[in-house]
């Protein structure tokens, strides 16, 4: 049995029983709820290692879900709803959501979502983030001495251009919005400023990938923002 604790918040009744289906048949815990309110109630109640969250719920709407939770707890939160457009995207991820599945999605899919979050809690729970190195694949960051390497080989990044590296590997798989990143590495965000750090995003990722048009490490969500990948 999976240790891993899931809270399913969605009211769509054939939804949430694929959802709960889905988890127990690959060993997953889970508690579920079907309004908003409850939602808050259960992650206080039995501290969930996961969350899966609807946006359209009947009673509060999923985008406040997320900023009640996220006031005393930074448990991960996937967002799975049938809003598709960027604009609500990107105000789940800057409420303070991980990741977002658009509905329909495949099952598959939404394990390999888990999966990916399960590995950066692990991250977490290790505390790897916080220790003097992190490695991912060939990409080793030695936050002691200020200096990253490829495959053994040291990468000549600018300030800034560590600066973004740092922030995006201490949030492995997590999708970083425009916003979030330029108000944790210029200290503002101002819509003027995408366009510098779209810049500063390629200068880096021809530094670091090999193909920049097939990326390995730093995955473009278009119009939301960046992901560093785990790479095996």
């Amino acid at each position: 049995m999976n240790k891993i604790l899931i809270l399913v918040a969605e009211d769509d009744t054939p939804v949430r029983n694929l959802i709960t289906t889905t988890l127990k048949a690959h060993g997953y815990r889970f508690v579920a709820s079907a309004t908003g309110e409850g939602a808050v109630m259960e992650a206080a109640s039995h501290n969930p290692d996961i969350i899966l969250l609807d946006l359209g719920l009947p009673d509060i709407d999923g985008i406040e879900v997320i900023r009640r939770i996220r006031a005393w707890s930074n448990v991960p939160i996937i967002v799975i709803s049938a809003r598709s457009e960027d604009s609500d995207k990107i105000d789940a991820l800057d409420a303070g959501a991980d990741d977002y599945l658009t509905k329909p999605f495949s099952v598959d899919e939404l394990l390999a979502r888990l999966r990916v979050t399960q590995r950066r809690l692990a991250l977490m729970q290790n505390g790897t983030a916080q220790e003097a190195a992190y490695e991912n694949g060939q990409l080793r960051i030695d936050y002691a001495h200020r200096c990253a390497y490829l495959a053994g080989e040291e990468l000549r990044v600018t300030p800034m251009e560590y600066k973004l590296l740092c922030l995006l590997a201490r949030n492995t798989g997590k999708v970083l919005t425009h916003k979030y990143i330029l108000q944790n590495v210029w200290g503002s965000s101002l819509e003027a400023d995408i366009g510098s750090l779209r810049v500063f995003m390629a200068t880096l990722r021809k530094k670091l990938e090999k193909t920049p048009d097939s990326p390995r490490y730093i995955q473009t969500h278009i119009g939301i923002g960046y992901r560093m990948m785990k790479v095996e």
